[in-house]
């Protein structure tokens, strides 16, 4: 019995392990390198250079690292130790948290890129195709300009928005059904319509300031962002990434295709707007600290899933460390491309995903359906 008991619990470990495989563990190595690189290149420079030498040293400074009253101060809002050093302070106060932001953007545009495109069978699905960032993104841009008093609700009403774009794109999808081409035209439309509106309102705004902070907004940018975005955008990306990671059974089985999950007992459309509300989510939480960051959820679930298959749960896990590598190496190509000058994030991700989305055509001959 005790041995039965012993080869029943190993090869529980080996299944609960399974997904685990060397493609997986290159991708997760390999975005961890590159977003070290370019966390060193972010905090090197600016207005108070430091060598990369120095910038490790601060960034990894065991006095930092361990202290609670400074993580105290910087995730819950109160008063920053006076023991800093002005280098300290600098790298943790202002540069690191701009990193931060970036990789909680980058895996929460990622990780609701894949979720889309799982559940609409989609490989063109994306938060931004889908019309879903443009739904979120004319709510927050008027939290900015009309209700600044909502800001700390800022991710619920993008939420909000985005979960309202989405159902008017799958209304206008529908017909017994939707299909993979009906729901990106819908989306296109919903994000047009949407986007004029968000136009439309830079005519009501008198302040120079915010019409250009809006401006800068719509355009998908970190600059300027710090521990405050990070405390607004945290909670909601841990929620949205521990139900992703919760529901990857239900992914797998809406991959076999519709009438293969009828058939296994799944009522589709509930489990389908169930998880494409945690996709919302994730959109929401990046969108109201970064702004529309165009293509890195279309762009980087074809990546991962080039690499390490079409497993849901690899391609989560994927997504949540290419996500933020692409993101903050674009931003540092976005602060040193055109120094002293600082361009949107959202400009070099265009720049990146628009040729990779046209090589994607191009190498294809069907691309639709997943």
């Amino acid at each position: 019995m005790a041995g039965s008991s012993a080869t029943h619990d190993t090869d529980t470990d080996r299944s609960s392990a399974a997904w685990i495989d060397s493609r997986l563990v290159s991708v997760v190595l390999g975005s961890l390198g590159v977003l070290l690189a370019a966390t060193l290149l972010q905090v090197s420079f600016g207005a108070y250079p430091l060598t990369l030498g120095e910038a490790w040293r601060t960034v990894f400074d065991p006095q930092v690292i361990f202290h609670l009253g400074v993580w105290r101060a910087f995730l819950l809002g109160g008063e920053i130790p006076d023991w800093l050093t002005t280098r300290q302070l600098i790298v943790w106060n202002i540069r690191l948290p701009r990193i931060l932001v970036g990789i909680l953007v980058g895996s929460n545009l990622a990780i609701s890129g894949a979720i889309f495109q799982i559940v609409t069978r989609n490989e063109l699905a994306s938060p931004y195709i889908l019309g879903i960032s443009d739904g979120a993104g004319l709510v927050v841009l008027l939290t900015l300009t009309a209700f600044s008093g909502l800001m700390p609700w800022l991710p619920v009403l993008a939420a909000a928005g985005g979960a309202g774009a989405f159902l008017i794109v799958y209304v206008i999808a529908w017909k017994n059904g939707t299909s993979p081409v009906r729901l990106v035209l819908a989306g296109v439309i919903v994000g047009t319509v949407f986007g004029s509106v968000q136009r439309a309102l830079f005519f009501f705004i008198d302040d120079l300031g915010i019409a250009m902070a809006a401006q800068t907004w719509l355009s998908g940018s970190l600059l300027g962002t710090d521990w405050e975005q990070v405390r607004i955008a945290l909670p909601f990306t841990i929620l949205a990434l521990v139900l992703a990671l919760a529901v990857t059974r239900q992914l797998d089985i809406l991959l076999l295709g519709e009438q293969t999950a009828k058939s296994l007992g799944m009522s589709v459309e509930r489990v389908r707007f169930l998880v494409a509300g945690i996709a919302i989510l994730a959109t929401a939480a990046a969108i109201a600290v970064a702004g529309l960051v165009s293509f890195v959820g279309l762009i980087v679930p074809h990546m991962v899933r080039n690499i390490v298959g079409g497993d849901t749960k690899r391609l989560l896990v994927g997504c949540l460390f290419v996500g933020p590598a692409l993101l903050v190496g674009a931003d540092v190509g976005a602060r040193l491309a055109l120094n002293p000058v600082q361009l949107p994030v959202g400009i070099i991700t265009g720049l990146l995903g628009g040729p990779y989305f046209l090589y994607l055509m191009r190498k294809r001959e069907h691309i639709g359906e997943i």
